[in-house]
């Protein structure tokens, strides 16, 4: 589990540094969710805390829903559209940073040169990207979805493990078959114990 939770950190960590470069606040603010939870559900494995990786399996189907939505968006299926503000809460008009800043891609900046347009404003040219940036925001949401989907099935797992030991746990003096009493014996031998005395 410690692996796992290692391994799903560091990507959120990974997406959570790149969504802040591109002022993505919606996936900001899920990454952060995932981060916190990925802890809590660590320490519930550690700690033997049952409930608290629930929380986790019930924040994994969250997130995979999340990721699944991210992908339709950036994809545009079923009506979406990777140009809305959607993924800033429609606060800013900045997109994905690996748009401008992906393998490959040149990234030029063009002064508008017409009059009545604000000097401080300009337009980017971006070319030569060896991959278009909705691919790389799909594969970083298909290896959430990976990861997270292992770390369900795992904390399922640690789940059933955790309610077995707690249903064949045995209080002291309990009617389990597995009582810490010995049950009374019918016939008891008794031998006559030779007194150690001096020798002569």
């Amino acid at each position: 589990m410690f692996c796992l939770c290692v391994f799903l950190q560091l990507a959120a960590l990974e997406r959570q540094i790149f969504d802040f470069l591109g002022f993505q606040w919606a996936p900001i603010l899920g990454n952060f969710l995932q981060i916190i939870v990925v802890i809590l559900g660590l320490f519930g494995t550690i700690q033997f805390r049952p409930r608290y990786i629930v929380v986790y399996t019930v924040w994994t189907a969250l997130w995979v829903t999340w990721n699944v939505f991210i992908i339709c968006f950036y994809l545009e299926v079923g009506g979406l559209s990777k140009e809305t503000d959607l993924m800033t809460f429609n606060i800013s008009m900045h997109r994905s940073w690996w748009r401008e800043h992906g393998p490959g891609c040149i990234r030029r900046v063009v002064r508008p040169s017409s009059p009545g347009v604000l000097e401080d404003y300009s337009y980017v040219s971006v070319t030569g990207c060896i991959i278009d940036f909705q691919y790389l925001e799909v594969i970083h949401s298909a290896i959430q979805i990976l990861l997270s989907l292992i770390g369900f099935v795992y904390a399922c797992y640690v789940i059933s493990i955790f309610m077995e030991e707690e249903d064949s746990f045995d209080f002291i003096g309990g009617l389990d078959t597995y009582s810490y009493r010995q049950p009374p014996q019918e016939h008891v031998e008794l031998k006559p114990v030779k007194p150690v005395g001096r020798s002569k």
